[in-house]
């Protein structure tokens, strides 16, 4: 039997955890993903004595660049800086993360045997993520500390293609040829992306994010069939937990009221939407009483404060439209992650200005 869920911190002050929850907060929320590290100087001075899988596995590595852009920017929420490979290496998976590439696996994972090779997610070995969201939780007072993990499919396309994919190829070719075999992959990947989460969950994380960053690459009737149901799984399985669950992928437009659908269990539910999809129009698509968040282009801060100013602004607007036509909340944040060259006084300058909306 499952032990009870840890008790969540009371942060009723939060703009946040009001959106996501369907209250009017005191100002419009706003957070980036990706604004842990990447752009930051801070960061990059840290990273110059520390990769990036070591620095997911110090405790004390891990709070620092989470506080970095919460100190800087003055975001509404904070997430925790990790990568989305780690419960993979927390499975055993050999694994690294080559600098210009991303995440390439040593033996990719493409027949029966190694999915039944394959191990379950040793919490031991993600211990030190644990110990960062207690640091965390006491560090950061009043401002949320969001979660988060890869979702089933994504880490399925990493293990199966070997590293980063364009087509995901190999991934559809086993989806579409070996059902059996997808199926078990990601049954196996489900259990380690529910496994990492409750490691955050129990160590008093106040919100998850589940990315499935790669799920655009499908069509919806495939979506369905091959992806829908583990995902479904992991919201399920983390749902007593009580705390608000985002559900994000690119291109996903066709994809959001599948997607927003396995958020169903949740407290609090949230669909990030991309650039490529309007708030108001996403939310005629997600499942009543979901929020959304984004959806900024990250391409937009490089083109100078005017255009930044009037797209943030059009951004915030269509927020409230999609309030207005049954969006739980609006939480602004960028319809993908902030890009490494991106000026970090053009992202406080961003913040300064939705808060003063």
């Amino acid at each position: 039997m499952d032990k009870p869920a840890r008790a969540r911190r009371d942060l009723p002050d939060s703009p946040y955890l009001a959106a996501v929850a369907g209250r009017k907060p005191r100002r419009v929320p706003v957070w980036f993903m990706r604004q842990a590290g990447r752009s930051l100087p801070e960061y990059r001075a840290l990273r110059a004595q520390h990769n990036m899988l070591a620095a997911c596995f110090d405790a004390d590595l891990v709070c620092e660049i989470t506080m970095q852009p919460v100190r800087r920017h003055d975001v509404d929420a904070a997430i925790l800086f990790s990568d989305i490979v780690v419960p993979l290496l927390g499975a055993g998976v050999d694994l690294d993360i080559v600098p210009n590439v991303g995440p390439v696996i040593a033996a990719p994972v493409r027949t029966a045997s190694d999915v039944e090779a394959m191990k379950t997610l040793d919490s031991q070995r993600v211990q030190p993520v644990a110990d960062a969201v207690k640091l965390l939780v006491s560090a950061l007072g009043d401002v949320p500390l969001i979660g988060f993990a890869g979702a089933p499919f994504t880490l399925a396309s990493y293990l199966i293609e070997g590293g980063p994919s364009r087509h995901h190829a190999r991934t559809k070719a086993m989806m579409l040829a070996e059902p059996a075999t997808w199926h078990a992959l990601m049954e196996k990947l489900t259990e380690i992306t529910v496994g990492f989460l409750r490691v955050q969950l129990e160590a008093g994380v106040d919100a998850i994010q589940v990315f499935d960053s790669w799920a655009g690459a499908l069509s919806l009737a495939d979506y369905h069939t091959y992806v829908q149901p583990h995902s479904a799984r992991v919201f399920g399985a983390l749902a007593r937990y009580g705390v608000p669950m985002t559900h994000f992928g690119v291109g996903t437009a066709e994809l959001l009221g599948a997607m927003s659908a396995v958020l169903k269990p949740a407290a609090a539910a949230v669909v990030g939407v991309d650039w490529r999809t309007g708030l108001a129009d996403a939310a005629a698509r997600v499942a009543p009483g979901t929020a959304l968040q984004g959806n900024l282009d990250p391409v937009v801060l490089f083109a100078g404060w005017p255009a930044i100013e009037r797209a943030a602004r059009a951004v915030v607007d269509d927020g409230r439209r999609a309030v207005d036509a049954g969006a739980a909340g609006h939480v602004f944040n960028l319809g993908h992650g902030v890009l490494p060259e991106t000026d970090p006084g053009v992202l406080t300058d961003v913040v300064s200005l939705v808060h003063s909306l």
